[in-house]
């Protein structure tokens, strides 16, 4: 028989309450040990991925760099010596000096390189056609850094105009390129010391890029804009047509700039003649 006395009473209650403390502690130490453990295991998983990536992420960036041809390379010595000023470093261009050359591909290098235009020696309004500094060879050579260096157009090998429809390429003409170069491709004006050039010193090469890429104030005749067989057709014309069937218009050719400069000729000689022939008439009665 057991007892139940006050002081056992009393005893009871106070071991429930040391048994209800030490599980009160008990339980945040777990809580506690838990997530120091978390917090351990998540430091050493990031010094394993930073370890892992510290050993292999050199040879995977050796692997993602591509190595530039042998024409590039030389490219390359030539964009050193001579484009660098101007383009930067990396053709990524420099304020007030010249654009940046990622993406404009080999097309454009070949146009503005070939027809002398570059290197500039001066900021202009138009760039002027000169004699070009450096061969077709290098001029390839640069082309081919520039292409490999950021992509962009390039035009494709072997005969430009193989195939093309010279009276389509004639209306293509009057349609698209009239209109800056005149009817003959004698080339005209345009605003703020502008011009649109000659097209008569112009290869097949270089009137493909032009379309291309656009250079100056033209605008880019892309692939959905005219198909190449239209660019086929339309360099047909300029060589074939514009450049060897001579001045349809007589021995005076006027420049060849089109209806409107012959038809102002026509007029002021027309009246010139008129008034001269009124006047000897009215002198001679």
């Amino acid at each position: 028989m057991t007892s139940d006395t006050p002081a056992d009473r009393r005893g009871d209650r106070e071991r429930g309450l040391l048994a209800r403390l030490r599980r009160g502690r008990s339980t945040p130490r777990s809580r506690g040990r838990r997530r120091v453990g978390a917090a351990f295991r998540l430091l050493a998983a990031l010094l394993l991925a930073g370890g892992a990536y510290t050993v292999f992420a050199p040879g995977l960036n050796a692997e993602d760099t591509p190595q530039l041809t042998s024409a590039a390379e030389d490219g390359r010595a030539l964009f050193d010596v001579s484009c660098v000023t101007c383009h930067g470093r990396n053709a990524q261009g420099v304020d007030g000096r010249g654009p940046s050359l990622i993406g404009v591909g080999a097309a454009s290098v070949e146009f503005q390189v070939g027809t002398g235009r570059m290197p500039m020696a001066r900021q202009e309004a138009q760039a002027p056609r000169k004699p070009p500094v450096f061969t077709d060879e290098e001029i390839r050579q640069l082309g081919q850094y520039i292409q490999e260096l950021g992509g962009g157009p390039q035009i494709p090998d072997g005969d430009l105009k193989a195939g093309g429809d010279v009276a389509n390429g004639g209306h293509l003409f009057r349609v698209n390129c009239s209109s800056c170069h005149a009817f003959s491709g004698g080339g005209g004006a345009l605003s703020s010391g502008k011009y649109a050039p000659s097209l008569n010193d112009s290869t097949d090469r270089q009137i493909y890029a032009a379309m291309l890429t656009g250079p100056q104030n033209m605008p880019v005749f892309g692939d959905n804009q005219l198909t190449p067989e239209q660019k086929a057709d339309i360099i047909a014309y300029v060589q074939e047509s514009l450049k060897t069937d001579g001045d349809p218009g007589g021995f005076f050719n006027l420049g060849r700039y089109g209806p409107v400069t012959e038809g102002v000729a026509v007029f002021l000689v027309g009246m010139v003649a008129l008034i001269f022939a009124s006047l000897w008439i009215a002198g001679k009665s």
